[in-house]
């Protein structure tokens, strides 16, 4: 008993969250073709009657987890793994979250605007000896996910594809969302998977290969092109730090003149051709034949977005301290536009900005500085993961808000994942009790 006290539970509150947004797919048993009809009001929503108790239910067990973890930490007087990080987090809940809910021009209170601070506080405690244990099963428990997803494919097929699609680059070919609540969200599964595979593999070879095979193919077809960009940004920045030292080593190393001398080769080579393609290739006519498209238009736009930006930046024209409020793209605001679909501002800082005011864009910038600053401390001590999961949050809060702290759900796991991460790492310069059983991300501390 005193072993499950010591390691506590934190290790389920990033798939409890994953399983409860699986399950509420599950339930609604939604045509995937029909959700942004179901958002302009075109076509009735179907979420299950039982979803709201078991948010209810799913609410108590986050948080006697959580507030366990908190007290169990503080009673044996062990010391909080980074404080700069704690502390920003903290402010950063107060300016983006109290602030325009108390101070906001539409004030707007609820219970449930703590549940991110004190899941979150809970997330900056965990320990080195506690990071291998939540990695592996928030792995695991994405892998499952996708797996479920694929084999439901031919049995419950309006349920995880999208056949109304027509703005991928695979003409024809329906867009996986599997028991993702979009595919975009599917994406962003593949893509932690992935990347948390790489860091904590599996013990098997085969499984390893198996579950590659599955990341990769789930994160093709749910044709999300952020995600796709974002997984081969982070990809090359985790080879890069793994291997960076070693491959440096090797250079300098006269005994390695065979290595050296294809490395210059290859960087030869991609210059020339670089080159060839700067001199000979008509660039500019490629490029002003594909803004003439509709993809093109649509990129030029950010598919839309550039119109809900408009909107935002009025609502803190309007309101420039403490923004909007907690209310900002609630069903009877998106109405009053006229934009049924903007479920928020697609952008993090122009979402925090108009909802929270200057005080809560300050605080996002602070806060996102810290965290790029402790990725980058740690980026030899997590073998990469850290700074791959800041540059995924980046990317994808150029489109969504990935760092909301209202309530809790899909969106905050990609975030607390970078916390715990981060705290882990830091917890590596304080005494603990008990060593690890093995490295944390892959790579020795």
């Amino acid at each position: 008993m005193k072993l499950l006290r010591e390691n506590g539970y934190m290790n389920w509150v990033l798939p409890l969250m994953l399983g409860f947004a699986a399950v509420d797919v599950l339930l609604s048993g939604r045509d995937l073709s029909m959700v942004f009809a179901e958002l302009a009001g075109m076509a009735q929503g179907s979420r299950s009657a039982l979803m709201p108790w078991l948010q209810r239910a799913l609410s108590v067990v986050l948080l006697l987890i959580s507030i366990e973890r908190i007290a169990y930490h503080f009673g044996h007087r062990r010391p909080v793994p980074s404080l700069p990080l704690a502390w920003t987090y903290v402010a950063y809940w107060a300016c983006t979250v109290a602030s325009p809910a108390l101070l906001g021009a539409h004030k707007q209170v609820s219970h449930e605007y703590t549940y991110a601070l004190v899941i979150g506080f809970a997330a900056l405690l965990v320990t080195t000896q506690e990071i291998g244990k939540v990695v592996d099963t928030v792995r695991s428990t994405l892998f499952a996910l996708l797996l479920l997803s694929v084999v439901l494919v031919p049995l419950w097929p309006t349920l995880v594809l999208d056949e109304s699609y027509t703005q991928g680059l695979l003409p024809g070919v329906p867009r996986l969302g599997g028991v993702a609540p979009h595919p975009v969200a599917m994406g962003m599964y593949a893509q932690m998977a992935l990347l948390l595979l790489w860091a904590r593999p599996y013990g098997t070879k085969w499984v390893n290969v198996m579950a590659w095979v599955l990341g990769l193919g789930v994160l093709f077809f749910a044709q999300s092109k952020t995600a796709w960009i974002a997984f081969m940004l982070c990809s090359m920045t985790m080879f890069t730090i793994r291997n960076a030292p070693t491959m440096w080593k090797r250079l300098s190393d006269p005994r390695e003149g065979a290595f050296g001398i294809a490395v210059c080769l290859m960087v030869m080579v991609a210059g020339a051709a670089v080159l060839a393609l700067a001199l000979f290739a008509d660039i500019g006519g490629v490029v002003k034949g594909f803004l003439d498209t509709d993809q093109g238009a649509q990129l030029m736009t950010m598919t839309g977005r550039d119109q809900i930006w408009a909107v935002a930046w009025e609502q803190w024209s309007s309101h420039k301290l403490f923004g909007y409020g907690p209310g900002l793209f609630d069903d009877e605001f998106r109405m009053a536009i006229g934009m049924p679909n903007a479920t928020n501002a697609h952008n993090q800082f122009m979402d925090t900005l108009a909802r929270s005011g200057s005080v809560g864009a300050l605080a996002l910038v602070a806060y996102s500085l810290v965290l790029l600053g402790l990725s980058l401390k740690y980026a030899r001590r997590t073998g990469g993961l850290s700074v791959a999961l800041f540059i995924a949050l980046a990317l994808r809060a150029m489109s969504e808000v990935p760092l909301m702290l209202f309530g809790y759900g899909i969106e905050l796991v990609g975030h607390l994942l970078l916390v715990v991460t981060l705290s882990a790492a830091a917890s590596m310069n304080v005494p603990q009790p008990a060593p690890r059983a093995r490295p944390a991300y892959g790579v020795p501390a």
